[in-house]
């Protein structure tokens, strides 16, 4: 998908949090200070306003970000753009922000907005918008889609997609921390965003969630080939998990890639899905022979192995963190690493770099 046309991924952000910094529904916003705190100027989260973020998060920040409790007090810090940094149970806009949009936009500032409420032509915020300002609403399906048709699979570069043991546990962490090791290493790299907090990091990408699922693997197959031209590889996020009940996005991801490696995420220590109990992960050797048989159909297309396991030791200190990345190799077998604390480096060579 192309980028919105007047979007610059080095605009300064005022992330747009209420309850977020403490509770489960804030990854957006907390993606954005974690991966590109240059461009995050101040925090609006009335529950929190006046705390310390880096205290709070657990996020290290090389420069202080304040938090405030309005959009008002957000204007004085000078931001560009409001980003809405609460993923919300089913994308849905919480009606109390509403004040602070229509203070943000009155105030000259653009509104990056990631939930599935679309906003552009709300008629409580269009009055508000000045002149040469927009509303982004990301979640939506672009146009000229076609059905997958496996035309990846023709493409000469490595194509690495993140596949998980549920749903939100670090797939596109993950995905940025291997492209940008990649970078380091003078590798032509390219991260693919398929999720909203993707797409405002990277300023291009599609909304796999907001796409009809006849049309799914193919908007997937239409912007990895953009992606790919001039690279090397392309690191693809993850969208959900085989395992969730509620999940619908990692076969079109498998289908419309076509992956010349998969690399698993896993959250240490967790045993069971977080919002289905009941379902309890299996051994990870099982969920890798099960993604390597579905990836390859059983042997309908090209075989491929998941080459490593990504963990999110978040919650744990070093020690620990070490105890399970030694832990799961000793298991699985494969290379593991917590990439988001200690770089992707090490794991790097199993996808073929």
């Amino acid at each position: 998908m192309p980028k919105h046309t007047q979007y610059d991924a080095t605009d300064r952000l005022a992330i747009l949090l209420h309850g977020g910094i403490t509770g489960i529904h804030g990854k957006t916003g907390l993606a954005l200070l974690r991966f590109a705190p240059e461009r995050c100027a101040v925090v609006i989260d009335r529950q929190t306003a006046g705390g310390n973020l880096s205290e709070l998060t657990g996020i290290e920040l090389k420069h202080p970000i304040p938090i405030v409790a309005t959009a008002q007090e957000a204007l004085a810090f000078k931001p560009q753009t409001l980003a809405l940094g609460l993923a919300a149970l089913g994308g849905k806009l919480p009606e109390d922000w509403i004040p602070d949009m229509q203070t943000a936009l009155s105030g000259g500032l653009n509104i990056l907005n990631g939930l599935h409420t679309p906003l552009s032509a709300d008629p409580r915020l269009a009055g508000h918008i000045q002149q040469d300002r927009w509303i982004w609403d990301i979640r939506k399906e672009p146009t000229g889609l076609v059905s997958g048709m496996g035309l990846a699979r023709l493409l000469p570069c490595k194509r690495v997609l993140f596949v998980g043991t549920d749903m939100s546990i670090g797939k596109m962490s993950a995905a940025i921390a291997f492209h940008r090791a990649a970078v380091a290493k003078g590798v032509r790299s390219k991260f693919m965003a398929t999720g909203q907090t993707g797409v405002m990091l990277e300023g291009d990408g599609i909304p796999l969630d907001a796409i009809r699922v006849d049309f799914a693997s193919g908007a997937v197959q239409q912007e990895l080939i953009a992606c790919a031209e001039g690279r090397d590889v392309v690191w693809i996020e993850g969208q959900g998990s085989l395992l969730n009940p509620a999940s619908t996005a990692t076969l079109p991801l498998l289908r419309g890639s076509q992956p010349t490696h998969l690399v698993l995420v896993h959250r240490a220590q967790m045993h069971h899905l977080r919002d289905f109990k009941w379902v309890k992960i299996p051994p990870l050797k099982d969920v890798v022979a099960m993604y390597e048989s579905i990836a390859c159909a059983g042997g309908a297309l090209a075989p491929l192995r998941v080459g490593c396991i990504a963990i999110n030791s978040h919650g744990l200190n070093d020690a620990e963190a070490r105890y399970e990345i030694d832990r799961i190799e000793a298991e699985s077998g494969l290379p593991t690493q917590d990439v988001v604390r200690w770089g992707a480096e090490k794991l790097l060579s199993s996808c073929g770099l």
